[in-house]
């Protein structure tokens, strides 16, 4: 035991002065040839986002209530049709329209600003299977095809007024923040990783306007 103490406490010595050299050799080398600049990450990361083309940061069900109603002979003779359609519409950002000019970096203040593409509608895609139809059938609908043509009238007019409810300015501010947050996230994650712990991500749409700093 009076031998091997010795050759203990020698064994350590030797294990620091070798830890000491290998973490200076490290230093001089990341130092010669440098390590991860946030360009570079940044560019990576926008180079996986395009791979995934398209994400649906958002979906939303609206339900749309249309009436239609034929009449005949000054009004004697009439038939009138309600439909009640749910539709799914999703909201989607297109990263393959996102390039090298839609992403800048402010060395001053360790910020990130992407410029997004705007949101797009995609839908709306019906229920049929909840859909409900509601009406008259009256004397018109028996001796003329006028519940077809309503029904006709009325599926048109409420995808069309599905449409409409899905780009209302409420669910499209809801959209283009998940849209934000979503992109976000996925350059703040791989910088973070990176060690850029301080490193801001402010991403922008076209209408929102967006500073200009340095390209990438």
């Amino acid at each position: 035991s009076r031998l091997n103490k010795p050759l203990a406490i020698g064994a350590v010595i030797v294990a620091l002065i070798l830890g000491l050299f290998v973490g200076g050799a490290l230093d001089v080398g990341k130092r010669l040839f440098g390590g991860p600049d946030a360009e570079t990450v940044a560019s990576s990361a926008l180079q996986s986002m395009r791979a995934q083309n398209r994400v649906v940061p958002f979906v939303a069900r609206y339900v749309s209530v249309v009436s239609c109603r034929q009449e005949r002979v000054g009004g004697l003779v009439s038939s009138e049709r309600t439909l009640v359609l749910p539709g799914d519409v999703r909201y989607e950002l297109d990263l393959a329209k996102l390039g090298p000019e839609d992403v800048q970096w402010d060395a001053g203040s360790n910020t990130l600003s992407v410029t997004l593409p705007e949101i797009e509608i995609a839908g709306p895609e019906v229920d049929l299977a909840a859909a409900r139809e509601y009406g008259e059938s009256g004397v018109l609908s028996a001796v003329t095809n006028a519940e077809e043509a309503l029904d006709r009238n009325n599926r048109a007019r409420a995808i069309a007024d599905l449409r409409k409810q899905a780009g209302s300015p409420v669910p499209m501010r809801l959209a283009r923040e998940a849209g934000r947050q979503a992109v976000e996230r996925s350059f703040a994650l791989p910088l973070q990783a990176a060690g850029f712990d301080s490193a801001k991500v402010v991403a922008r749409y076209p209408t929102e306007g967006s500073p200009v700093t340095e390209r990438l």
